[in-house]
C-alpha cells in the first residue's frame, strides 16, 4: 500500500455518509432562513416589478384552472392590444408555485396564494444548494460538494434574486440549471441512459422556468467540442449529449413561449451543428475500429469528403433560414451579450433597464466576496487531474465570466459556477494542511533501514515494470498472409541485450522514484497557520453574507425605509398609497398611463388597465408613451386621449431624495420615444450635452410633460419656496406654472407619487352647458410637510 492511504472502515463510511445527509439539512435550512430578513425586517410582501405580473398570473391559475391559464388573453394590459399570457410566459415559476399550493390545500395546510410566492425562492434555494452538493462531488467528492453547497446558500449574488418575496424566474431557474448540469455530468461519469432522459427532463422544466435556458444549450454543445477536439471521446459523451439534444429540443417546443424557436432560431444551431460532429466522429471511431489500417485511410477520406459536404450544405441552408431576419435569427438580448453595444446602439428599452448594464469592479467583491480570489486556486484543481466533469466546471466558469461581464443580472448565472470552484480549492487546501497536521510524525522512507522485505518487493516492483516494458509476444509467432493462405513463422529477437540492460536500468529508476517520493506534508506551524487563516477568510465570507442578506438586498422596492438622526425608522410606504387610491377612487374600466416600469404593479395592486409594463414586447406602444411624456402638454394630452387614457401618474423624488424616479430616465424615454419617432430628439433636451433641470435647461426640457407633472407646486412644498430638488441637488428653473390639460388629483404623502387626471375636451362640453357633470377629483388638502432626511445620500 502507498505511502499516506489508510483503509477506511465501513463502520467509518457509514457514519460519514450519515453526518454529510446531516450537513445537507443544516445547508438546506442555512440557505432558507437566511433569505427571511426581508418579512423580518418588513412584511410578508412581494418584491420589485416583474414578480407582481407572476403572483397575477398565478393567482388567476389557482382560481381557474391550468386550461384556462393556457388560453387567457389579458385585456387589462396593452390597452387596446391586450395580451396572450399562456403564449407569452415561461410558465415553469407559476406552475411551480400553483402545484405547492394545491399540494399544501389538499394536505389541510390553509396557505394563501401570496404567502406560497413569497417563500417559493427561499425553499428553492435550499434546493439549489443540494442540487450544487451533488454536482460538486461528482467533479471533486464529498468535501467539496458540502464546501460549494454552503458557499452556494449564502452567496449574496444568488441572493439578491431569491429573498422572501422575490417571486421572479431566477427563483426556480437556478436550482432547475445547477440540476440539469449535475445530470449531464453524472451521466459523462456513468453513461447512463435513464440520467440522460432525467437530464433531458431536467433541460425542459428549466426552458419552462426561463429564457436563459438558450446558456444551457450552447454550454453543454462548447464542452461535448472540445472534448472531441483533445482526443476524449467516448460512448459515455455520446449517450450524454445526443439523446439530451433530441428529446430537449422536442420537449422545449412544447413550450408554447418558445415553439418553433426551438429549431428555428440562431441560439439553437451550435447545438445541432455539434450533434452533427458527434455523430461524424462516432462513425469514424467505428470504421476504424472495424477495418484495416489501409482500408480506414480510404474509408476516412470519403467520410471526410461526404461529411464536409453536407456540413457546407447545413450552413447554407441555416445561412438562408436567418438571411432575411435583420437580427440573423438572434434575439435583442442574445446579441447584446454578444455584442455589449448593440443594444446601446439600436435597442435603447434593453438599454435602460439597470440590470442590463455592464457590472463594476466592487459589484464583483459585493456579490461574491473572497470567492473572486479562490476561483483561480479551483481551476488549478481541476487540472489535476483533469477529467471530463472537471473541464466542464472549468468551461462554466469561463464562460459565466464572460456572460456577467456583459450583464449584471447574469453573475446570478456566475455564483454557482463561482461556488464550485471555490469549494474545490477549500476543500482542497483544507485536505492537504489537515493531512499535514495528521500524518506530521510518520518517518519518510529515506530515514529507514531498508529490510529483507523490503528489498524483495522493491525487485518484485523492478520485475514487473520490467515485463510491462518489454513486449509480451517478443517470442511469439506472427502471422503472415501469402496470397490466400496463412502462414506462420517465427518473430526475430528485436532487442539486444544491451538495449534489454538499458530498459532493466530505465525501469529500475522509475520504480526507485515511485518507492522514495514522499507523501506532501507540510510543516506542522504552517498547517495550523493555515487552517486559522482559512477558518479566518470563512468567518469574514459569513459575516459579509449576512449583512448583504439583512441590509443591501432584504429591502423591498415597494416599501422603503430611512434611518433618521435619532436612530428611528422612518418608512416611505407611498407606493401602495397611490395604488390603492387608484384602486378606490377611480372607475374599473379607466385607463392608467405611465412609464413601462410600473405597468405590473398598476395592474396587481391597483387593478386598472395599462397602456404598457414590462414586459417590453411592442416598441412602438413604449415609444409612444415617451413621446407623450417627452411633448408639451398641449401634445401630450392628445395623444393620451388618442389612447383613451383618463389617469397619468409619475415617480417624484426630489422632495425626499429618492433617485429612481422618472425625471432621472426621463432621457431613457426621450431616447426610447425618438427611436420611432424622429421628432423627439434627444439635443433638444439637452444644455451643451448636459442633463439640466435648473434655470439652464433647455426649453423643451422645462414644457415637457414629464417636467410639468413632476415639478408642478414643488416650489410651494419646500421650506424656503425656492424649489430645492434634492435628487438632482440643484433649484427647478420653472417654479411656478399652471396646468391647462391634467389636473392634480392625488400626492402621497412624501410626493414620491403624482397622480393626475386629464381634463374634459371642451368640445364635448359644447351643448351641454345646462347639464352640470359631478366634480369626480377632490380637492387636495395639503398638509404642512416636515424636513425629512434624505434616505439615499451618503
Amino acid at each position: 500500500m502507498a505511502a499516506g492511504t489508510e483503509v477506511i472502515s465501513p463502520r467509518r463510511g457509514a457514519f460519514g455518509s450519515v453526518l454529510a445527509v446531516l450537513i445537507l439539512l443544516l445547508i438546506g435550512i442555512l440557505a432558507f432562513s437566511i433569505r427571511l430578513f426581508s418579512v423580518i425586517k418588513y412584511e410578508s410582501v412581494i418584491h420589485e416589478f416583474d414578480p407582481y405580473f407572476n403572483y397575477r398570473v398565478t393567482q388567476f391559475l389557482t382560481k381557474s384552472g391550468i386550461y384556462e391559464f393556457w388560453n387567457w388573453f389579458d385585456d387589462r394590459t396593452w390597452y387596446p392590444l391586450g395580451r396572450v399570457i399562456g403564449g407569452t410566459v415561461y410558465p415553469g415559476l407559476t406552475l411551480t408555485a400553483g402545484t405547492m399550493w394545491w399540494i399544501a390545500n389538499a394536505l389541510n395546510i390553509p396557505l394563501s396564494v401570496e404567502t406560497v410566492c413569497v417563500f417559493t425562492a427561499p425553499v428553492f434555494s435550499a434546493y439549489a444548494a443540494w442540487a450544487t452538493y451533488f454536482l460538486t462531488k461528482e467533479i471533486k467528492g464529498t468535501g467539496a460538494g458540502l464546501t460549494a453547497a454552503a458557499l452556494i446558500a449564502m452567496v449574496p449574488s444568488y441572493i439578491s434574486r431569491s429573498v422572501a418575496g422575490s417571486y421572479d424566474n431566477e427563483a426556480v431557474a437556478i436550482f432547475a440549471l445547477i440540476l440539469t448540469f449535475y445530470l449531464y455530468v453524472k451521466t459523462l461519469n456513468t453513461g447512463s441512459l435513464f440520467y440522460t432522459t432525467l437530464n433531458a427532463l431536467a433541460y425542459f422544466y428549466m426552458v419552462c422556468s426561463w429564457g436563459g435556458y438558450t446558456f444551457i444549450i450552447n454550454l453543454i454543445p462548447m464542452h461535448v467540442l472540445l472534448c472531441i477536439m483533445t482526443g476524449r471521446f467516448s460512448s459515455r459523451l455520446y449517450i450524454a449529449y445526443a439523446p439530451l439534444v433530441i428529446l430537449g429540443t422536442i420537449l422545449a417546443a412544447l413550450v408554447p413561449v418558445v415553439g418553433f424557436n426551438a429549431v428555428m432560431t440562431s441560439e439553437h444551431f451550435a447545438s445541432f451543428l455539434v450533434f452533427v460532429i458527434l455523430h461524424v466522429t462516432a462513425l469514424v471511431h467505428y470504421i476504424k475500429r472495424i477495418l484495416t489500417p489501409k482500408t480506414y485511410r480510404m474509408a476516412l477520406t470519403m467520410v471526410l469528403t461526404i461529411g464536409t459536404v453536407g456540413a457546407l450544405t447545413l450552413v447554407a441552408i441555416l445561412v438562408a433560414l436567418v438571411a432575411a431576419s435583420p437580427t440573423k435569427g438572434w434575439s435583442g438580448r442574445s446579441l447584446s451579450l454578444l455584442d455589449p453595444t448593440y443594444a446601446s446602439k439600436y435597442i435603447p428599452i434593453i438599454a435602460s433597464v439597470s440590470e442590463h448594464q455592464p457590472p463594476t469592479w466592487p459589484s464583483y467583491f459585493m456579490d461574491i466576496n473572497i470567492l473572486a480570489f479562490l476561483i483561480p486556486a479551483g481551476i488549478i484543481a481541476c487540472f489535476s487531474p483533469l477529467s471530463d466533469s472537471s473541464s466542464f466546471a472549468v468551461l462554466y466558469m469561463v464562460t459565466s465570466v464572460y456572460f456577467s461581464g456583459v450583464m449584471v443580472r447574469l453573475m446570478l448565472v456566475l455564483a454557482p459556477a463561482a461556488c464550485i470552484l471555490a469549494g474545490i480549492a477549500l476543500s482542497e487546501a483544507f485536505g492537504t494542511l489537515t493531512y499535514s497536521i495528521k500524518y506530521q510524525q510518520i518517518p519518510t522512507l529515506s530515514n529507514e533501514p531498508v529490510s529483507e522485505e523490503k528489498t524483495t518487493a522493491l525487485k518484485s516492483a523492478i520485475d514487473s515494470s520490467f515485463k510491462s516494458v518489454v513486449p509480451k509476444d517478443s517470442n511469439k509467432e506472427k502471422t503472415k498472409v501469402e496470397g490466400d493462405e496463412k502462414v506462420k513463422e517465427p518473430v526475430k529477437e528485436k532487442t539486444s541485450k544491451r538495449i534489454r540492460k538499458k530498459e532493466k536500468e530505465i525501469a529500475e529508476k522509475h520504480v526507485e522514484k515511485q518507492v522514495e517520493r514522499k507523501p506532501l506534508v507540510l510543516p506542522l506551524e504552517a498547517s495550523a497557520v493555515g487552517i486559522v487563516l482559512l477558518i479566518l477568510l470563512g468567518s469574514f465570507y459569513v459575516i459579509h453574507c449576512v449583512w448583504a442578506a439583512a441590509e443591501a438586498y432584504s429591502a423591498p422596492s415597494i416599501v422603503l425605509s430611512s434611518q433618521m438622526s435619532d436612530g428611528s425608522v422612518h418608512v416611505f410606504d407611498d407606493f401602495r398609497e397611490a395604488y390603492a387610491w387608484l384602486r378606490h377612487n377611480t372607475d374599473e374600466n379607466d385607463k392608467v398611463a405611465s412609464w413601462w416600469d410600473y405597468g405590473y404593479q398598476t395592474t396587481a395592486m391597483a387593478n386598472r388597465t395599462v397602456i404598457v409594463d414590462n414586459n417590453t414586447w411592442n416598441n412602438t406602444h413604449i415609444a409612444t408613451v415617451g413621446m407623450a411624456m417627452s411633448s408639451p402638454e398641449k401634445e401630450a394630452w392628445e395623444i393620451y386621449q388618442s389612447l383613451d387614457v383618463k389617469y397619468v401618474f409619475v415617480i417624484f423624488g426630489g422632495l425626499v431624495g429618492y433617485p429612481s424616479d422618472d425625471i432621472n430616465k426621463f432621457l431613457w424615454m426621450v431616447r426610447i420615444g425618438g427611436g420611432v419617432f424622429p421628432h423627439i430628439r434627444e439635443p433638444d433636451y439637452l444644455r451643451d450635452n448636459q442633463y439640466r433641470i435648473d434655470s439652464m435647461a433647455t426649453p423643451t426640457m422645462l414644457n415637457s410633460l414629464m417636467y410639468r407633472l413632476s415639478y408642478y407646486r414643488f416650489a410651494e412644498a419646500t421650506m424656503d419656496g425656492n424649489g430645492y430638488d434634492r435628487v438632482r441637488r440643484t433649484e427647478i428653473g420653472k417654479k411656478h406654472f399652471k396646468l391647462a390639460y391634467f389636473e392634480e388629483v392625488f400626492t402621497t404623502q412624501h410626493w414620491m407619487v403624482r397622480i393626475y387626471k386629464l381634463k374634459p375636451s371642451k368640445n364635448r362640453q359644447r351643448g351641454k352647458n345646462k347639464r352640470k357633470t359631478k366634480a369626480v377629483s377632490k380637492k387636495i388638502t395639503q398638509k404642512p410637510i416636515k424636513s425629512l432626511k434624505n434616505p439615499w445620500s451618503s
